[in-house]
Parts: C-alpha cells; sequence; structure tokens
C-alpha cells in the first residue's frame, strides 16, 4: 500500500529513495477486486472542512424525482459481479426525493459564490499529518511539490498492463473542480457537466447548503434500478455496447484507446442519455456519487439473506482496505473510465471505496431529500 501510495502521488515527479530508484525497475502494482476504477490512495489531509459557516438555504424539491419507498433485492446481478457484491439480500427503504442528474459544475459554483467555499483539491498538502500515514523515516518530498492538486486521467500512448494504474492516473499540481485537466483548464463550456475533484467532505458542505443530504447505498440502489427487478444496469439488461449508447462510458481499448461512440471522451452533459424507469439520468457511467455509507467489503455478508433489513446506513467503520490510516465512503454507478475489459462498474449493483479525502477526475455526487409529506 505504501509503496502504491508514493508512486501514485509523486511519480513522476518525486523519486522517494526508501521505495524506488533510476536504476530499480519500476513495480507492477497489484489492483485489488474492489478498486479497479478507482485508485487506492492515501488521504493527503486527515481533517474535517470546517461547515460551519455554511447557512443552509431554503431547499425545495425543484429538480429532484420522488421515489415512492419499497423492498427490493440489493447486490448481485450477474457473472460480472465482485465479492464485495454478495450476498444479494432483501432491502426496504422510506420514500425519499433524489436529484434527478449529477450535481453540475454550474450548481457547484453558484454553492461557491454563495458561501466562498474551497475544496479539499484547493488546498496545500500537510506534510505533518501525511507523513503519519507513511513508514517512519519516509523523507519529506521538497514543499514545491506539496502543492494543492489532484488526480487526473492521463491516458497512456500506447497498451499497458490493467494491474498499474499510475499507468493512466497523474498527480496534477492545479487540477481542482475549477481546472479538471489542470492549470489551464477550465470549466467554460462545461457548465452543464458533472462537477469532479469532489472529495466527500466537499459534498458535504454542498449537501448542507442546500439543505440535502447524500444518498444511503441502499437508497442510491433502489433508485438506479428505477423500478426493475433483478436488472444488471439502469436501463434494463441490454448490454451497454448493444443498440444506441445508454451511458457515458470507454469504448474501446482501456485505458489508451476510446472510440467514443457514446459521443464523449470525458464527462458528459447531464441528462445526455436517456432516464431511467425513474425519471433519474446517469445512475451508470459518467461520473462516481458518493454515498453516506463507509465501505466494507464484507458488510453485504452481515446482513441476513432471509430477512428484510430496512433502511440499512452501512457499516458503523470502514474496513480501511489495506491502509489502517484511510476512512473510505462507498461509491456508485461508475464512470466515463468503466470498461467491461476493467471495470464494469455502470451496472446497479457495482460499488467500490473511496478514500474520503481525495479527489478525482471522475468523481462527482447527487443529493437526496427526506420525505417530509408524501405527494
Amino acid at each position: 500500500m505504501y509503496q502504491k501510495l508514493l508512486i501514485i502521488l509523486y511519480l513522476p515527479i518525486l523519486l522517494l529513495s526508501s521505495c524506488m530508484s533510476e536504476k530499480k525497475p519500476k513495480p507492477v502494482i497489484a489492483v485489488q477486486d474492489n478498486s479497479c476504477c478507482q485508485p487506492d490512495v492515501t488521504s493527503r489531509f486527515m481533517v474535517v472542512s470546517d461547515t460551519t459557516i455554511i447557512k443552509p438555504q431554503p431547499a425545495g424539491t425543484e429538480g429532484m424525482i420522488f421515489i415512492k419507498g419499497g423492498t427490493f433485492n440489493m447486490g448481485a446481478d450477474n457473472n460480472q459481479a465482485r465479492a464485495d457484491e454478495y450476498p444479494k439480500h432483501p432491502v426496504k427503504v422510506h420514500s425519499f426525493w433524489i436529484d434527478e442528474h449529477e450535481v453540475t459544475n454550474a450548481q457547484f459554483n453558484l454553492f461557491v459564490e454563495e458561501t466562498g467555499y474551497i475544496t479539499v483539491a484547493e488546498k496545500n498538502v500537510d506534510w505533518n499529518i501525511l507523513k503519519k500515514q507513511l513508514p517512519p523515516g519516509t523523507p519529506k518530498p521538497h514543499d514545491s511539490l506539496l502543492v494543492a492538486g489532484s488526480m487526473v486521467f492521463t491516458p497512456p500512448t500506447g497498451a499497458v498492463p490493467l494491474n498499474d494504474y499510475s499507468q493512466w492516473w497523474k498527480w496534477t499540481t492545479g487540477a481542482c473542480w475549477k481546472h479538471p485537466s489542470g492549470p489551464g483548464s477550465s470549466i467554460e463550456g462545461l457548465e452543464n457537466h458533472p462537477v469532479v475533484h469532489i472529495c466527500y467532505n466537499d459534498a458535504l458542505a454542498y449537501c448542507k447548503w442546500a439543505g440535502k443530504r447524500l444518498p444511503t447505498e441502499a437508497e442510491w440502489e433502489y433508485a438506479a434500478r428505477g423500478g426493475l427487478e433483478n436488472n444488471i444496469y439502469p436501463w434494463g439488461d441490454e448490454h451497454i455496447e448493444s443498440g444506441y449508447p445508454k451511458a457515458n462510458s470507454w469504448q474501446g481499448s482501456f485505458p489508451n484507446l476510446n472510440t467514443q461512440k457514446d459521443g464523449f471522451y470525458t464527462t458528459a452533459p447531464v441528462k445526455t442519455y436517456a432516464a431511467n424507469g425513474y425519471g433519474l439520468y446517469d445512475m451508470g457511467g459518467n461520473v462516481w456519487e458518493w454515498t453516506a455509507d463507509w465501505y466494507d467489503k464484507d458488510y453485504y455478508s452481515t446482513l441476513p439473506a432471509n430477512k428484510v433489513t430496512t433502511n440499512p446506513k452501512g457499516p458503523k467503520k470502514s474496513d480501511g482496505g489495506d491502509n489502517a490510516f484511510e476512512d473510505r465512503k462507498t461509491i456508485r454507478g461508475g464512470s466515463f473510465l468503466c470498461n467491461d475489459s476493467y471495470c464494469s462498474s455502470y451496472r446497479v449493483a457495482a460499488r467500490m471505496p473511496g478514500e474520503i479525502y481525495t479527489g478525482m477526475s471522475h468523481t462527482g455526487f447527487r443529493c437526496v431529500k427526506d420525505v417530509q409529506e408524501e405527494p
């Protein structure tokens, strides 16, 4: 894990003598089944963003869809399912409202203008905090490297082993929601695209301002299924590559060749593809979405398989993965990088761990709101 962190966070601009040198071959990084689309990157901050100054605005339900509560079977649906999607189990959720699409750049920009909020990706790295997550004696990098930035998808020029995600993820100084590809990029013309480089606490801050919250995993999956039963995708069971484009995903050879059959290389404007049965857009593909639940790969096995669980809220804490320092929430829905050869997480049952202080160029969110009176 530590070697993986140093490569992901510092390569190619930093060589740490404790783990590598120019004369040593680049190590192969094993990708765990539960992190195939989400690099396992240790937090840079380990602090909670200050949201006390954020005043909630009057919260209505404009742009939201009412989801009437019900019971469904949650979890794995086909042979692409990973171990953390088993066992399938019955769940009941109460009624709720959910955003019809992912939070856009325009919506997030309004939030920032009204609150002055600064995202985690816009803050410099605190070495005193980061070093606590590394082996004793790890040398401190130069201060010029401990500057604000985020993880940006940077495709290789040719085919590479799919077990080494340092080949396509690059730590990019200056990358943030306003500059999704790094310095020189902007969101001009992308106002209706989902906001990215959003960590969990950034999403919480927006939710507080909007008078909403993040969905639980159960709410998210129930909504994603769109009223269908045991469906593989938000639109049903037809394979994502069959017929017309159904979601923003990766077509071609990942990670170096995207044919853009769906019309987009990275993010797509929200509502580009058909909604699911509940009228929700991009419940598969486009960007990963934060949920409120801690991630534990074995959580489903703690729930009864023959008894309905009502409104599950997830495990009490994160399992931490390979690093005891990590706090991980569950992300859902997949992204524009998902491809069957590597990550088929546009499936409604797919789930991944997201380190809560790490934003990336394929991670955003949508909000939900509790029901006061059912319409």
